[in-house]
C-alpha cells in the first residue's frame, strides 16, 4: 500500500527523494492558511512540517494521520496534547542542526565582541578609516559565557568557546549536576549570577509559556555584556530589550528570532549598528537543511513501517493503527 505524505511546504529534494525511493506518495500542500492545511491533509498518513502551524481542528480533520515529523527541532507550531490524544505520533530533527545553530551563536559572540558591524558602518559606509583608533573590540580569550540551557546546542556553544577561544563557561541549567560537566564548565550558583557575571549571555532553552528574559534580568547585565538569542523570540521581552540598547544598559545583541515573525520592519532592533539580525536562519545553511530534510523523512518511514520514528518528541499509548 502507498501511503501519502504531506509537504505544506517544500524541504530540499533529498528527502523528498527518500520518500519516494521508499514507494510514498508526495503531496505538495496548497497553501499555509489552516483552511488550505484541513483540506489537504484528509487523505495523508503523514505530514512533514517547518513553519506553518497545526490546529487541534486540523488534526481532528485528519483520520489516517499518524506522524507529524518536523523539519526543525520546536513543536510550538504543534498541538502535541491533541495528536497524542488521537495516538499520532510527533518526531522532530533534534539532531540535525546542533551544530549549526552552535556554530551561529559562536559567530554572534566573535563578531559581537570584535564590533565588526560598528566598525564596518564607519569605515565602508561613512569612510571613516581612523574608526581603527576610536572604537576598539574586545579580546575574547577570558571572557566569560553565560549559557541560559545546556542541551545539544548549549554544550557545542560551551565546547567550541572554551577549547577554541579560551572563555570562561558559565552554565545555567536545573537539569544538569555538577559532575556531570565538562572540566572547562562551571554551573553557576543562581539565575541572577548568570546575567551578572556573563561578557556575553547566549539562551539555549525551549519556550514553555513565558519569558525568561525581562528587564529584570537585563538590568543586571554588565555594560559591557552582549545579549545572544537563537532559541526563540518568545523567551524574550522585546521591548525591555529595546530599551536596555537604547539606554546602553547592555553593549549590544545578536538576534537570530523574535516575536512575531517576521518581525515588523520598524522594528528598532532591525536598525541598530550594535543588533546583528538574522531571519531565523541560525540552522539554514545547505547541509544542515538536507540533514533536517533527510531526518525528517527517516521519522515518517520509521512510522509507517511500523517502528518508533528516530527522534520521537511524544510517545502515544495507541498509536494509530497501519492500514
Amino acid at each position: 500500500m502507498s501511503y501519502k505524505i504531506l509537504i505544506p511546504q517544500d524541504i530540499p529534494r533529498e528527502g523528498k527523494d527518500f520518500l519516494l525511493e521508499k514507494g510514498y506518495e508526495i503531496k505538495m500542500g496548497s497553501g499555509m492558511a489552516e483552511e488550505s492545511i484541513k483540506k489537504d491533509i484528509e487523505d495523508c498518513d503523514a505530514i512533514i512540517l517547518r513553519t506553518a502551524v497545526l490546529t487541534n481542528a486540523i488534526v481532528m480533520a485528519a483520520p489516517k494521520l499518524k506522524v507529524i515529523s518536523r523539519f526543525g527541532v520546536g513543536v510550538d507550531n504543534i498541538p502535541v496534547a491533541k495528536a497524542e490524544e488521537l495516538g499520532i505520533w510527533v518526531a522532530t530533527a533534534q539532531t540535525a542542526n546542533a551544530n549549526t545553530v552552535a556554530e551561529a551563536a559562536v559567530t554572534f559572540i566573535a563578531t559581537l565582541g570584535k564590533r565588526f558591524k560598528e566598525i564596518d558602518i564607519d569605515f565602508c559606509v561613512k569612510g571613516n578609516y581612523n574608526i581603527r583608533n576610536q572604537l576598539l573590540g574586545n579580546d575574547l580569550e577570558g571572557k566569560v559565557v553565560s549559557i541560559l540551557g545546556f542541551g545539544r546546542i548549549g554544550k557545542l556553544v560551551a565546547k567550541k568557546c572554551a577549547l577554541g577561544f579560551g572563555m570562561k563557561i558559565l552554565v545555567y541549567d536545573p537539569y544538569i549536576k555538577k559532575d556531570q560537566m565538562p572540566d572547562y564548565v562551571e554551573l553557576a550558583d543562581s539565575w541572577e549570577e548568570m546575567f551578572s557575571r556573563g561578557d556575553f549571555l547566549s539562551i539555549h532553552m525551549p519556550f514553555t509559556g513565558e519569558k525568561l528574559v525581562t528587564s529584570r534580568e537585563l538590568q543586571l547585565m554588565k555594560p559591557s555584556a552582549y545579549f545572544i538569542n537563537v532559541a526563540r523570540g518568545a523567551l524574550v521581552d522585546e521591548a525591555a530589550l529595546i530599551e536596555a540598547l537604547n539606554n546602553k544598559q547592555i553593549a549590544g545583541a545578536g538576534l537570530d528570532v523574535f516575536e512575531p515573525e517576521p518581525p515588523d520592519k520598524d522594528n528598532p532592533l532591525l536598525h541598530m549598528d550594535n543588533v546583528i539580525a538574522q531571519p531565523h536562519s541560525a540552522a539554514l545553511t545547505k547541509e544542515c537543511t538536507i540533514r533536517m530534510s533527510l531526518h525528517a523523512a527517516q521519522n515518517v518511514d520509521d512510522v509507517l513501517s511500523g517502528k518508533v520514528p528516530s527522534w520521537p518528541y511524544n510517545k502515544p499509548l495507541a498509536p494509530r493503527n497501519l492500514k
